[in-house]
């Protein structure tokens, strides 16, 4: 007959909790998991079945009682460790949304709003920002991207293990940095399109001193706008490239972060 302890059950459930809670931590704001279409029940299922599989491959924090205060230190730190993670990765898609929105104000699209999918119903974003974000993130699950994320993860268990000891003040300043990256590729992405709008509102303003009887408002924002589209067509191409680029710069930072070599 099978017998069980206390001790042994309180063993059993912390060495599946922590992971459990790292995992968690990173899917409430990663991309694609973290978005509000994604059922909170099916997050916690999937943190569930990795952090099961994680949790017999992982050394035994023993001595440590959950409601203690070192207990509670390492909670916290599993939860910053998940969030920076998952932050940092969701910074890439929030630059192509940034750049589309910074596109779409130039051509005149910025008054076509949808509902944001990934902020939820609370939030909106113009209709070029959607696209994109929905190209890159296609992008981002044929590159295996998620997989590349449930590597990294597994693999921070080995090189920053769970303990008292997190990301230190290094590894928050690191985070802090890595926010830069938001503005750098949403510039990257927006710059050529937003200096060839540039030029043709330049144009319209020598037309208009030049016709002054001319109605703008009525020939300038079809022209801005087609024009805004063929920019869009022509600069497709070299938005995967950046987004690819900054994503591969994403996941070695990630790994840098918690010591674990992609």
């Amino acid at each position: 007959m099978i017998t069980l302890n206390p001790d042994q059950l309180q063993h059993w459930v912390l060495q599946l909790f922590w992971p459990f809670v790292r995992i968690g931590a990173c899917f409430m704001v990663a991309p694609l998991f973290g978005a509000a279409m994604v059922p909170a029940r099916v997050r916690v299922i999937l943190a569930g079945a990795i952090a099961s599989l994680v949790a017999p491959l992982l050394p035994d924090l023993a001595g440590v009682s959950p409601l203690s205060v070192t207990g509670v230190m390492v909670t916290i730190q599993q939860v910053l460790i998940g969030l920076a993670l998952g932050f940092c990765l969701q910074l890439t898609f929030d630059a192509v949304n940034l750049g589309g929105q910074m596109l779409a104000n130039g051509m005149g699209l910025s008054f076509a709003f949808n509902m944001d999918p990934q902020r939820g119903g609370s939030s909106s974003t113009p209709a070029l920002g959607q696209l994109f974000t929905l190209l890159v993130t296609l992008t981002f699950l044929a590159l295996n991207g998620h997989l590349t994320l449930f590597n990294t993860l597994v693999g921070s268990f080995h090189s920053l293990p769970v303990g008292v000891d997190g990301l230190g003040t290094a590894g928050l300043h690191t985070v802090v940095e890595w926010g830069g990256q938001l503005f750098r590729s949403a510039l990257t992405i927006a710059l050529p399109g937003v200096t060839a709008l540039l030029v043709v509102q330049l144009a319209f303003g020598v037309i208009s001193r030049a016709a002054p009887a001319l109605n703008l408002f009525a020939v300038g924002l079809p022209v801005s706008l087609l024009c805004g589209l063929v920019v869009v067509l022509a600069g497709l191409f070299s938005l995967q490239s950046t987004f690819i680029d900054a994503l591969g710069q994403a996941f070695h930072m990630l790994g840098s972060l918690v010591g674990h070599a992609e």
